[in-house]
């Protein structure tokens, strides 16, 4: 009889009370990455040759063979040095020949003048005809001008022979030698090549998403390979305007500044130009961050539970995307430095949320 005393209130408990609650679902966990502020500048880095600043490919301005060539890879010149020198005796005779007829055009202008001194004697005391006097002038008046021609003839045939004497107009350093003795080279085919004076410049090519940031007063620094330990100031001072061989780069030329005398010309080098974007509030995200819902882009963050450690809410945030790059998808703006965007399982996810923080970046 005890015992059925206390079953009864048992049983009525468990019928009054129904059946325990189902437990909650395990809450999911997000990796997040934490926006940062941006900073005042980018780089970008981008590989070149080093370039003489004063490179000259010196040439014959007449066709001949080479006779002399005392020039030599590293030898220093001089201005007015002999760089090489041409077999002369052509042209030296074409001069003999240019003089020679000069004087015999000088002979003829006497002979014409005097001719035309004595008819117009005879036309004043009436004795010869107009005809006869308009034709002794004009006789005069040609053989001047041939004079005139033959000491062009001349001049020109002298300036031959000094062409074939190549000297530097500068101090420079011979870099190539491109001919040899007793070749016979054309008019305009480079002999040698020279650098001169100290200036060290360099050329690097850009993408067109980069060439309308630089200008004259864009901040640049120059590593050389062969030296990595230095790193020089450059400054620009040519940006292209038109892309290379259909390429869809620009050319860019910085002068390296304070530039010693180990720097030559044919060194690689990595040029970074530092852009200000202090104006600038682009962040890059993961491009799985990013969902898309008709036109609009959207990204989830996890905004941290302050009653709860370890926990965090779900919201949708609209952004305005940008280029796509190497690190991921540029947002220009719906971003603020401090916001936790999730970056995997997004599909998965919904607004309102409530999520695990887990990885963070």
């Amino acid at each position: 009889m005890r015992a059925s005393v206390w079953t009864l209130p048992v049983l009525l408990l468990i019928g009054c009370g129904g059946e325990p609650p189902p437990p909650e679902a395990p809450l999911r966990s997000v990796r997040t990455l934490t926006i940062q502020a941006p900073s005042e500048t980018r780089s970008r880095t981008f590989s070149g040759l080093s370039e003489s600043a004063q490179a000259s490919r010196l040439s014959f301005k007449v066709t001949g063979t080479i006779v002399r060539l005392p020039v030599k890879v590293g030898m220093q010149l001089a201005r007015g040095d002999l760089v090489a020198a041409l077999d002369p005796s052509l042209y030296e005779l074409q001069a003999q020949q240019a003089q020679a007829a000069l004087v015999q055009a000088r002979a003829a202008e006497r002979n014409a003048q005097a001719n035309y001194e004595r008819v117009k004697g005879l036309y004043e005391n009436s004795n010869a005809a107009r005809n006869d006097l308009d034709a002794a002038r004009a006789a005069a008046e040609s053989a001047a001008a041939a004079v005139s021609a033959g000491q062009k003839s001349l001049e020109l045939a002298r300036l031959n022979v000094s062409y074939t004497q190549l000297r530097a107009s500068n101090d420079c350093t011979v870099a190539d030698v491109t001919a040899d003795l007793n070749e016979n080279v054309a008019a305009g085919t480079p002999v040698a090549l020279v650098n001169c004076g100290q200036a060290t410049h360099v050329g690097v090519s850009v993408p067109e998403g980069v060439i309308g940031a630089i200008n004259e007063s864009t901040q640049a620094s120059v590593v050389f390979s062969a030296f990595s330990e230095r790193r020089y100031a450059g400054r620009v001072i040519e940006a292209g305007v038109a892309s290379v061989a259909n390429a869809a780069t620009f050319p860019v030329t910085l002068e390296v500044v304070d530039a010693g005398p180990d720097v030559r010309a044919g060194l690689a080098a990595e040029v970074t130009f530092a852009f200000d974007i202090s104006g600038a509030q682009i962040q890059t995200i993961p491009l799985a961050a990013v969902v898309r819902k008709g036109e609009r882009a959207l990204v989830y963050l996890a905004q941290p539970d302050s009653s709860v450690a370890g926990q965090a809410t779900v919201v949708e945030r609209e952004v305005s995307l940008g280029a796509l790059t190497d690190g991921g998808v540029q947002v220009s703006s719906g971003l603020q430095p401090g916001d936790r965007v999730i970056t995997a399982g997004v599909s998965v996810i919904r607004p309102q949320q409530r999520v695990l923080l887990g990885d963070n970046s």
